[in-house]
């Protein structure tokens, strides 16, 4: 019989069903703000900003860095549809730096007026999530 403190949760990429499974609480960031969701949460739609998703089950914490998509709460089931998920041993650290250095350059450059500012800002932003998340599961 399944613990009555849980709901369904499914996050889903583009590529694959990132996760299914059981969860007593999940936090991530929105547009609106962070967010934690338990079971009975009240229905919601929300966009979700990039951030890192904590799925939160039975004592156990995992993280995965979530890039902005859309979340929709139900009473006994979540759905995560996201533009990328990925758990920290996913995360090539070294494309996440090169990321890093590209949108850096580029909010730096001289005729900053020819690209998009928040188009880097965001990139920028994405890659500092990737980097951290994969730096903090190393420890």
């Amino acid at each position: 019989m399944a613990d009555t403190k849980t709901f369904n949760l499914q996050v889903v990429t583009p590529d694959r069903i990132f996760f299914q499974g059981e969860a007593e609480m999940i936090e991530l960031k929105t547009t609106e703000g962070d967010i934690g969701v338990l079971k009975d949460h009240i229905p919601l739609t929300a966009i979700v900003a990039p951030g890192v998703l904590r799925i939160i089950n039975g004592g156990e914490v995992k993280e995965a860095a979530l890039l902005s998509g859309f979340i929709e709460i139900l009473q006994d089931k979540v759905i995560v549809l996201a533009e990328s998920c990925e758990w920290p041993d996913e995360i090539d650290i070294n494309r996440a730096n090169e990321a890093k250095i590209r949108a850096e350059r580029r909010l730096k450059a001289t005729d900053a007026g020819q690209i998009n500012i928040t188009r880097a800002e965001m990139a920028l932003h994405r890659s500092l999530i990737r980097i951290e998340l994969a730096e903090k599961s190393k420890h």
